[in-house]
C-alpha cells in the first residue's frame, strides 16, 4: 500500500463520517461535503492502487528485460561455439582436400581440366 492509497481510504472514511453526522443533524451542507470526500477519497485511492500496479508492471519488464539479455548472451555464446566447430571442421575437410590433391596429382589435373572446359563451354555464346 501506498501513501496516495492509505490517504484515499482515511478521506473515503472522514466523507462516510460527515455524511453520517450531517443526516443526524439535518446538516445538509455537511452531507453533501461528506459525499464530495468519499468520491475524492475512492479517486486518490484507486488512483493510488493504479500507481501501485504501474511500479508493479515497469518492476516486471526490468526482470523480463534482464532476462532476455541474459538468454541472448547464452545464444551469442552457442553461435560462438557452433562457429568455432564449423571453423575447426573446414580446416580439416580443406587439409584432407589438399594432402588428396598432393597424393593425386593427375586426377586433379584432369579433374580441373574437366571443369575448365565445362565452364568454358556453358559461358560460350551461342551462334
Amino acid at each position: 500500500m501506498n501513501r496516495d492509497q492509505i490517504r484515499g481510504a482515511s478521506r473515503h472514511l472522514q466523507g462516510r463520517a460527515q455524511t453520517a453526522v450531517g443526516g443526524l443533524t439535518g446538516d445538509p451542507i455537511r452531507q453533501v461535503r461528506g459525499a464530495a470526500n468519499q468520491v475524492a477519497g475512492g479517486a486518490q485511492y484507486a488512483y493510488g492502487r493504479a500507481r501501485d500496479r504501474a511500479e508493479d508492471l515497469a518492476e516486471d519488464g526490468r526482470h523480463l528485460a534482464h532476462e532476455v539479455w541474459e538468454r541472448a548472451d547464452d545464444l551469442i555464446e552457442d553461435g560462438r561455439h557452433v562457429a568455432q566447430e564449423a571453423r575447426r571442421r573446414v580446416q580439416t575437410h580443406g587439409r584432407r582436400a589438399i594432402r588428396y590433391a598432393d597424393a593425386n596429382r593427375t586426377t586433379t589435373l584432369l579433374a580441373f581440366v574437366g571443369v575448365a572446359f565445362a565452364l568454358g563451354w556453358l559461358a560460350r555464346s551461342s551462334r
